[in-house]
């Protein structure tokens, strides 16, 4: 049987030995998904006031932002409101955040989501403080469950569009676009401001995916390939050496050629 030449991908009969080699292609994916497993089953098998607590305890809202900045902004990433839609973020971290750490590369990923995740929810908190101070919203919003993993995966939502082709690309650009423009657009919540914020972060990760490094390099090629040519006009032989040596200055006379006279000027 002939090797599997280098650089082509044999396609993996085994589907289990497949899932293996999908997991271990998007490794930051499915620990993401294993803690909010884990925090899932914790909070379905809590009673009723212990399961309260845990997600107010764990929430980015603006009391938990003020008492304790940075565990507030991470824990919140890895718990999710109701454990019963566990099974649908699989499916959503299957389709967006895998696909785009294996395209991107793991860092790239976590540095677009993470600060998606964080810009996000400082943004919408300081809409919901700014509307506590204007006596638009109660007071108690300070404590407002603000958890959830929805704002990484608008921010992957938005890179996955550069990772399709047209006319693909703009279908599913179009379906991204309406599907987190109707919330916005008809009273919108302050988590319907963090994910347009996610989003429009991940539109702008553009510079982070091979996409991009691909065109850089096809445009640094280009120049490359360019250069030889105008080089090669540019190293045609000007008009004033197209007649060798003999222009470049005088040269030795012929007996014939009288010169001048000592005494003359030159």
């Amino acid at each position: 049987m002939e090797p599997p030449r280098p650089g082509v991908r044999t396609r993996c009969a085994n589907p289990l030995v497949w899932a293996k080699e999908w997991v271990r292609s998007s490794p930051g994916t499915h620990i993401w998904l294993l803690v909010i497993g884990v925090t899932s089953l914790v909070v379905a098998s809590a009673s009723e006031g212990l399961g309260e607590f845990l997600v107010h305890r764990t929430s980015s809202n603006i009391h938990e932002l003020n008492e304790h900045p940075l565990p507030s902004l991470l824990i919140s990433g890895f718990w999710i409101e109701r454990p019963a839609s566990f099974l649908l973020y699989v499916v959503m971290f299957e389709l967006l955040h895998a696909n785009v750490e294996r395209w991107t590369g793991t860092t790239r990923w976590l540095l677009t989501v993470g600060g998606a995740h964080i810009a996000a929810t400082l943004a919408s908190q300081e809409l919901v403080l700014l509307a506590i101070e204007g006596h638009r919203l109660p007071r108690s919003m300070t404590h407002v469950v603000d958890i959830g993993v929805s704002y990484g995966l608008a921010a992957a939502a938005g890179v996955l569009t550069y990772r399709l082709r047209p006319p693909w690309r703009y279908g599913y650009l179009a379906v991204v676009l309406v599907f987190f423009g109707i919330p916005l657009l008809t009273g919108a919540s302050f988590t319907d401001f963090g994910h347009a914020i996610a989003l429009t972060m991940g539109f702008a990760a553009w510079p982070l995916t091979p996409a991009a490094a691909a065109e850089a390099g096809e445009t640094e090629e280009a120049e490359e390939a360019r250069e030889p040519g105008e080089a090669g006009e540019a190293g045609e032989v000007p008009p004033d050496k197209a007649h060798g040596p003999e222009t470049a200055g005088p040269g030795p006379r012929s007996p014939a050629e009288p010169g001048p006279r000592d005494g003359q000027e030159r």
